[in-house]
């Protein structure tokens, strides 16, 4: 818990003006609160004296009363205000260390647990400036009470003093017991987010393999565990309220007691007494802190998680640029993961397919030649600099990297295409720009990008062109991976690497891609992680996975003569396509889609 609390006190630091209006608002609000039994107090001993100046304290008791229910108003609005700035504020950090630390997070954490993370956790943990701020403001009129009863009569102090230590061991045991039963509130939760992430990315699987009742099943089972937590989090916080709750009837029946002999010796006045008795009250109000209590251990719990998230350490880049070069790629004593590639270049200029069967390393091959993945052991280097040391602007201007399944990011195509939109005239049509850093017009490069991926032609079809917003873009699988395409074209300036970036594609657009790929005018290196036999027969070299392993390297035709390389594309066509690479092994595939394959089988 303590990486959780030094979050927690730092969303209280980083809260902008509004804790500093709650901590305003709480003592002007308490001080009024104070005054006002002092101000009754006079103001009916000066009644029963029948004194002129009672409608002077009058006006007074008047004022302070005023003055608590406008602090109340501004601290309702200043604790909303704070709690969605602390939110945003955290959230944003958030999503951008997970976004900074490249794959790491989703290996780490599933997708559902951090989107909860991420959006419910932070959310609690945002409210941390209120919980604190209203916490430490019931302060203020417990030492208030204090003060006031010392100068009323010292005895009154310490009846006083007695019940507030009972009223703060409570609050402390707890504190600690549901800080702990919500961290388990909150895992679950985590967990059940993250079925439902797995189960809606294999919808349409479940559907066509008739297993939802059984999905659903699996999804909820942790309810009951969540009801656990939930129930425990109830009986907690009624305990508490109870103990606490006895404290106060108590506390003012013993001060009005001792006040009561004292009023009866005459060392106490009958005003005097009722601002004793109004101040016992007041000192005791810290048994109405069980709700900001419950709220700061929620935000304990929640912090701790997204701490967890905030540890992971970021992709670390150096400062270095390119110098000018063909895009040489050198793998020098490289392992990563269970895949050994040892000493591996791709020329400058050379276009490289990487075959294997499913699980071999090709697409982890492909994420470190793009430093999308880091290397346990060894050095990647482009035209002679370790892609460690390279900018990362440099770096990822230097390469482009194209999906299976890309996103595409951005408000409108031509933004997916390229992260520097070109202005798009009436009709949408690209209109031309201003070279960037000595580079080729923005638009020139968004629409040759586009041709070559042969993705031109059916988004001038669309009725703005480039401009059409990408929600509004109705597309196939085969279209948007020609825009993952064309982004990679646009972008990557020395090396193109493609993970199975034309799966999707039907055979003539397929063919047309490759050969804007082998006769790339800008010269630029492909390294193109291959499934189908016409990929590798275009290439100039294969570099050939099994288990784990480069087990040659060399042209397609030589390679060829061997049973067993030609065994890899034999079983890739069996599967007509459908088992794709991943990073990790086909027995760490979606649990999803097993369990739906086998509630299809008979």
């Amino acid at each position: 818990m303590r990486a959780g609390d030094r979050l927690v006190a730092g969303t209280v630091r980083r809260g902008g003006p509004w804790p500093a209006v709650l901590a305003g608002t709480a003592v002007v609000g308490a001080a009024g609160e104070l005054a006002v039994p002092y101000l009754i107090g006079r103001t009916v001993d000066a009644l029963v004296a029948r004194q002129p100046s009672g409608a002077h304290w009058l006006a007074l008791c008047a004022g302070a009363v005023a003055a608590v229910m406008l602090c109340e108003s501004l601290g309702v609005w200043a604790r909303g205000a704070s709690g969605a700035h602390a939110a945003a504020t955290l959230r944003s950090g958030v999503l951008r260390h997970v976004l900074g630390t490249g794959s790491a997070a989703t290996r780490r954490f599933p997708e559902g647990e951090l989107v909860t993370r991420a959006g419910l956790n932070a959310e609690e943990v945002g409210r941390a400036p209120e919980t604190v701020t209203s916490a430490l403001a019931l302060l203020v009129p417990t030492a208030g009470a204090l003060v006031a009863l010392t100068l009323i009569a010292p005895v009154l102090t310490l009846t006083l003093g007695a019940g507030i230590v009972v009223i703060l061991l409570v609050l402390r045991a707890f504190l600690r017991t549901t800080t702990t039963l919500a961290g388990g509130y909150q895992e679950v939760q985590g967990e059940i987010a993250a079925r439902l992430v797995e189960a809606l990315g294999g919808a349409r699987t479940i559907a066509a393999a008739g297993t939802a009742e059984r999905e659903s099943r699996r999804v909820l089972a942790p309810l009951p565990g969540l009801r656990t937590h939930g129930m425990a989090l109830w009986r907690a916080n009624a305990s508490a309220a109870v103990r606490a709750g006895l404290v106060v009837p108590l506390l003012e029946v013993a001060v009005l007691a001792v006040g009561g002999f004292m009023l009866a010796a005459g060392d106490l006045t009958i005003g005097e007494l009722y601002a004793a008795a109004r101040y016992a009250v007041l000192g005791a109000s810290l048994s109405t802190a069980l709700g900001h209590i419950g709220g700061l251990a929620r935000a304990r719990a929640a912090a701790g998680r997204v701490a967890e998230v905030l540890d992971l350490p970021p992709v670390r880049y150096g400062t270095r640029t390119l110098p000018p070069g063909p895009g040489t790629v050198e793998f020098r004593d490289v392992a990563a993961n269970g895949l050994t590639v040892g000493d591996l270049t791709l020329p400058g200029g050379s276009v490289t397919a990487v075959v294997g069967r499913s699980g071999a390393g090709k697409s982890l091959l492909a994420a470190l030649a793009g430093r999308l993945a880091e290397p346990g052991r060894g050095t990647v280097l482009l035209d002679g600099v370790p892609l460690a040391e390279l900018a990362e602007e440099e770096l990822r201007r230097a390469i482009g990297y194209a999906f299976e399944r890309p996103v595409l990011v951005g408000e409108t195509i031509g933004d997916a295409i390229s992260p520097e939109p070109a202005p798009v005239r009436e009709g949408g049509r690209l209109a031309e720009a201003a070279p960037l850093d000595g580079r080729a017009p923005v638009a020139h490069r968004v629409a040759e990008a586009a041709e070559a991926a042969c993705a031109d032609g059916f988004v001038r079809r669309l009725p703005l062109g480039y401009a059409t917003p990408l929600g509004e873009a109705p597309m196939s699988g085969g279209e948007r991976q020609r825009i993952g395409l064309a982004r990679a074209f646009a972008q990557g300036e020395r090396l193109l690497v493609l993970d199975d970036a034309t799966s999707s594609l039907d055979t003539v657009t397929e063919r047309q891609v490759g050969q804007a790929l082998t006769t790339d005018r800008l010269g630029r290196t492909r390294l193109i992680a291959a499934h189908r036999l016409a990929t590798a027969a275009r290439a100039d070299q294969v570099v050939w996975l099994d288990g784990g392993t480069v087990r040659a390297c060399g042209p397609h035709h030589e390679l060829w003569q061997d049973p067993a390389y030609r065994a890899v594309f034999q079983e890739a066509d069996g599967a007509d396509g459908a088992d794709r690479d991943r990073e990790e092994p086909r027995e760490a595939r979606s649990a999803e889609d097993v369990r739906a394959a086998e509630g299809a089988a008979p």
